[in-house]
């Protein structure tokens, strides 16, 4: 038998709350409550002509003014990836032409040739000999290209330490985790710790071209080169040299390691600082040295590179780039030609609406006489609604 207890709250009194009932209903405002005023855009071929009209107005004449622009530029690009295996030693042999690209305006009487070279202490050197049949107008860059090369990848983007590249003296044990498995070696910090300085590109390009004959030198400098930008991010280091070490890829630079009168100043090394300025795809050209003041007059030259950067462990390939500027940089024709597809499209959309709205016109309708509800009769003359009505009678 089950007893239950007796209550002892009669039935005029309240139950005590503990607290205020909170309320779950929205404010009433218009956000809210669904009430906020809105506007589509009814498409047909009459509105969307004049669109597509404009688009085409406006990227068909940026788009030929991209071509022309790039067109323009003249410039030389030799693969010399396979300089230390196809070159001689003795003289120059022509380059094979899927290792030689140019564009100027007047041909060339004698192809691009390489010549390998070893200095007395083994060194390769890769002497590129070419011609520059016309005059250069200034600006002219010298840039390295490289292909397969990723570094737009996460880690390698983020492998760095900061502070240390603003001249901090950082401990080893305090290096940013991302510097790792290159932020500490015998105790000492790795000075700069990380991917990217450690695969800095350290082929050496030669600070004059060598005129042949009757032409002159034309001097080259790597002042400036790099971002202003970049430049606020680095400075003088405040670590002592029984402090830190290179990174492992810099031991033919540093044999010996660091000394107090050797350790690098990176507020003024500048090809550092282009190349930790990571690019965006695996193809990417970076800028080497520049002469913006004079123009290169035309004839023979010699640009001599000494060989250290290997591209064969990662598939890729490296190239001397002699060019000279456009409004978009280097000879790219792929955003003009971009600019005109799509002008082009926009045009031929236009054309076949056009064509439309001339040969089968049609009244827009107005919304305020749609309805949605079916009219009685035909509710009468459907199955469903003789259904209905026989239930009812």
């Amino acid at each position: 038998m089950v007893l239950f207890k007796r209550s002892k709250i009669s039935l005029g009194d309240t139950i005590p709350s503990e607290g205020p009932q909170k309320s779950r209903k929205p404010p009433n405002t218009a956000f809210r409550q669904q009430r906020l005023k809105s506007w589509q855009p009814i498409l047909s071929p009459q509105s969307v002509l004049p669109l597509l009209i404009l688009v085409a107005c406006i990227f068909a004449p940026i788009g030929v003014g991209l071509i022309v622009s790039v067109s323009n530029v003249q410039d030389l690009v030799i693969n010399y990836s396979k300089c230390h295996e196809l070159a001689p030693k003795d003289s120059f042999q022509r380059i094979p032409n899927k290792y030689a690209h140019f564009h100027f305006k007047k041909s060339l009487s004698v192809r691009p040739s390489w010549k390998l070279d070893e200095d007395k202490s083994g060194n390769l050197k890769c002497q590129l000999q070419f011609e520059i049949p016309d005059n250069l107008k200034r600006s002219v860059f010298i840039y390295y290209k490289l292909t397969n090369f990723y570094q737009n990848h996460r880690k390698y983007v983020e492998s760095h330490d900061t502070g240390q590249l603003k001249g901090k003296a950082i401990s080893p044990s305090n290096l940013d985790n991302n510097c790792n498995p290159l932020r500490e070696k015998d105790k000492k910090a790795v000075y700069p710790c990380g991917l990217i300085a450690n695969s800095l590109f350290n082929d050496t390009f030669s600070k004059t071209l060598k005129g042949q004959g009757d032409t002159m030198d034309y001097s080259l400098t790597n002042k400036d080169i790099s971002w202003k930008t970049d430049q606020h991010r680095f400075k003088k280091t405040s670590y002592n040299a029984s402090e830190i070490v290179p990174p492992p890829n810099w031991a033919k630079r540093f044999p010996k390691g660091y000394t107090d009168d050797n350790i690098p100043d990176l507020s003024s090394w500048e090809e550092l600082q282009v190349w930790m300025r990571t690019a965006a795809l695996p193809t990417f050209y970076k800028l080497a040295l520049k002469n913006e003041t004079t123009e290169l007059p035309s004839g023979n030259y010699t640009m001599e590179i000494g060989l250290n950067y290997p591209v064969s462990m990662f598939g890729g390939t490296k190239s001397f780039v002699l060019t000279t500027n456009s409004v978009i940089g280097v000879r790219n024709m792929s955003m003009g030609i971009i600019y005109c597809i799509v002008a082009g499209v926009s045009a031929l959309f236009a054309i076949i609406f056009l064509i439309k709205v001339i040969i089968r016109p049609r009244t827009m309708g107005d919304h305020s006489y749609l309805s949605f509800e079916e009219p009685l009769e035909s509710r009468e003359r459907s199955p469903a609604g003789n259904v209905a009505t026989r239930e009812i009678l």
